[in-house]
């Protein structure tokens, strides 16, 4: 039974089994299998259960076509990534975005490439904020246009010089 995919989020079993197919693409269960090895003693069946089940649920999709059935993923990275993280700041931080930040900063070693993407991020933030919500009236100028023929409202016109 494939259930609704944006209500639906994978088990932390479920995840590691994402990250592969997400980094290397439709696979095997034994390359699965074997991936998931190089951190942890998995069994064959078990991976095989955890990827039909994931079949079952709709998170991937199986290719019969040949003898060694080959999955790849459904649920999409971004958005699965997005709904993950979206949870953990509501059910660990109260809905608080800087207070996650504020904790991962604290308790990790970042590098200083990690700390200046973070500026980085944080410059390109402000910056389309600001072009967003900043309009300087000194380059702005309204004036009122003809009516509309369809409804009679005057029309108003912003020009930027």
């Amino acid at each position: 039974m494939i259930q609704n995919q944006s209500q639906l989020m994978p088990t932390d079993a479920e995840l590691e089994v994402l990250q592969l197919l997400w980094e290397y693409g439709e696979s095997s269960v034994r390359f699965i299998n074997d991936m998931l090895n190089k951190k942890r003693e998995v069994g064959y069946t078990t991976t095989l259960k955890i990827m039909q089940i994931m079949n079952d649920k709709g998170l991937v999709a199986r290719n019969t076509d040949q003898k060694s059935h080959l999955y790849r993923a459904v649920l999409q990275e971004n958005k699965a990534k997005t709904k993950l993280v979206n949870e953990f700041i509501s059910n660990a931080f109260n809905g608080s975005a800087k207070d996650l930040v504020m904790h991962a900063l604290g308790n990790h070693q970042s590098t200083q490439n990690e700390l200046d993407e973070i500026k980085a991020l944080i410059q390109s933030l402000e910056k389309s904020r600001d072009m967003l919500f900043t309009i300087d009236t000194n380059w702005l100028q309204t004036w009122h246009g003809p009516s509309c023929i369809h409804c009679g409202k005057e029309l108003w016109y912003l020009s930027f010089y």
